[in-house]
């Protein structure tokens, strides 16, 4: 039993790839995670690690070691969870990933009344458009858009996403306005680089179903800079509707071509498969639930018909 504490150190650095990243993530120095494995090592009599200046990697008795520590982890992990799901006031960090568009639009506006409601929870939000490795970063939840491909996640439908083309009317005015797909490429197109479709814009209208590469000087990895510059009438760009409702609303961007949809994805809540969900992550997804969680969410209204 003395050994359980050094078998998740051993997890850590194998799981971070390394004694100095698995010491960040615990908060000790790199020095006490070396002894702890070593000590573990001397425990049971076998070398768990190759270490080398750069990198680690497992012997043999280390594969076989630590498919079982996870094992032992895992359970560790379910029997805190069961506790904390007892508690009656939530309580602890939650380490939240998000999209920067959608985070700082949506999920930060509501991140005040939710602290209100539940004093005990310390929010720990990180905005990238990348997608992050949830067990590996340390993630509690992440709020996700489109498709999810990892299956080993639990995922909880918050909202449907409803992507369009815009411009600016001064864009239309000078270029004219797209009246039929085949028309956007003799327009200057600005794409989001992170689309899983890449450049191809799928417009249906119908049955009918037409897949548009069409060319552009401008690529971004962040919805808010394409929007900045689809404002200063540089091209038609694609954006997701929680990105552009404000600006149809103001009247600062307009729709191209309306009477076409394009793909709809799905919002999702998504947290690792746990046996038991701990409280924080559960009473922030009913939040948001509560909030955004609607066939038609509060930023399509008046946009979407």
């Amino acid at each position: 039993m003395s050994q359980l504490s050094g078998l998740a150190v051993f997890v850590e650095v194998v799981e971070c790839n390394g004694f100095a990243a698995a010491a960040r993530k615990l908060k000790v120095s790199t020095s006490a995670v070396s002894k702890r494995v070593t000590q573990l090592e001397e425990y049971l009599g076998a070398r768990l690690l190759h270490r080398t200046t750069r990198k680690i990697s497992l012997t043999e008795a280390g594969e076989r070691y630590f498919s079982v520590a996870l094992e032992v982890v895992a359970a560790a992990q379910a029997a805190e969870d069961s506790v904390t799901e007892l508690q009656t006031e939530p309580s602890g960090i939650l380490k939240l990933a998000t999209s920067t568009s959608f985070g700082r639009l949506h999920i930060a506006p509501l991140m005040s009344e939710f602290m209100k409601k539940h004093p005990g929870i310390t929010v720990q939000m990180m905005m990238e458009d990348r997608v992050i490795d949830m067990v590996g970063e340390g993630f509690d939840l992440a709020i996700r858009g489109g498709d999810l491909p990892d299956s080993s996640m639990v995922a909880r439908r918050l909202a449907p996403i409803h992507n369009i083309l815009a411009a600016s009317p001064d864009y239309l005015t000078e270029f004219g306005t797209p009246e039929k797909p085949d028309d956007l490429y003799q327009h200057n197109c600005l794409h989001y680089v992170y689309y899983h479709r890449g450049i191809e814009w799928a417009l249906q209208k119908g049955e009918s179903v037409s897949h548009i590469q069409p060319a552009g000087r401008f690529l971004v990895n962040n919805s808010e800079a394409l929007v900045e510059t689809m404002l200063r009438h540089s091209g038609i760009g694609r954006l997701p509707t929680f990105v552009a409702s404000q600006y149809l609303k103001s009247g600062e961007l307009i729709q191209v071509l309306p009477e076409y949809c394009m793909p709809e994805q799905v919002m999702y809540a998504v947290y690792p498969e746990r046996r038991y969900l701990p409280a924080k992550v559960r009473v922030f997804i009913e939040y948001l639930i509560e909030k955004i969680g609607k066939d038609q969410p509060y930023w399509d209204e008046g946009v979407m018909t």
